[in-house]
């Protein structure tokens, strides 16, 4: 696949657009893309006990250092975890700006069978804004049943270690012990997914929408 030119990342919390789509991310800025990210929600109450307010947003911009966003390119706002639902207007007028004023040419999102129920908004509105764009779902695979691999972005392993260096960032989600914040986890999830495209390392999405 040949990198876009401008890229919108919408992330429902802050270390969604990293887990899904970090490797991608990697490499379309090193072949010269302009990525931008959108995280909806720092889930605060989702931090360890006894945990320092801004966390969250301190730990996100050290990740996207890693991965190369540059800190102008980032959007982060601060609706409650779990309670997306509730300010869906509000998410869609955040969208329809960014729209507005960065002009994307592909934007990535959850995917449409992702079940938590912020991504389910963020992926819904995202579709509703950017429908006449490219749009394509990133893989979360703990929040799916099923996920429809239609597009593969093919990676290599310094794009793997980068996102994982990226994610190492979250410190607090390492000190929770989340199963999916572990190097062999992201490391053999890209393999599987070079295997089906024979390569050695890969991200899957699902095409939503397509604008050549």
């Amino acid at each position: 696949m040949i990198a876009p030119k401008r890229v919108l990342v919408l992330s429902p919390h802050t270390d969604d657009a990293e887990l899904g789509c970090g490797g991608t991310m990697a490499r379309w800025i090193d072949e010269g893309a302009e990525v931008f990210t959108a995280a909806f929600s720092t889930a605060e109450k989702s931090l360890p006990p006894g945990s320092p307010a801004g966390r969250l947003k301190d730990e996100c911009d050290r990740s996207l250092d890693e991965i190369g966003v540059p800190r102008d390119n980032r959007f982060v706002f601060d609706y409650p975890v779990r309670e997306l639902g509730y300010h869906r207007q509000e998410v869609l007028e955040q969208m329809v700006r960014l729209h507005r004023e960065l002009e994307p040419e592909v934007v990535l999102a959850p995917s449409g069978a992702d079940l938590h129920q912020d991504h389910a908004v963020v992926h819904d509105e995202c579709v509703r804004v950017f429908r006449h764009l490219t749009v394509m779902g990133y893989e979360l695979p703990w929040n799916h049943i099923t996920f429809p691999t239609q597009a593969f972005v093919v990676l290599t392993e310094q794009h793997i270690r980068r996102k994982w260096a990226a994610l190492t960032k979250y410190e607090s989600q390492l000190e929770l012990e989340r199963p999916y914040f572990r190097y062999d986890f992201i490391e053999s999830m890209a393999r599987v997914r070079g295997v089906q495209v024979k390569t050695e390392f890969a991200e899957a999405f699902e095409m939503i929408r397509i604008r050549l």
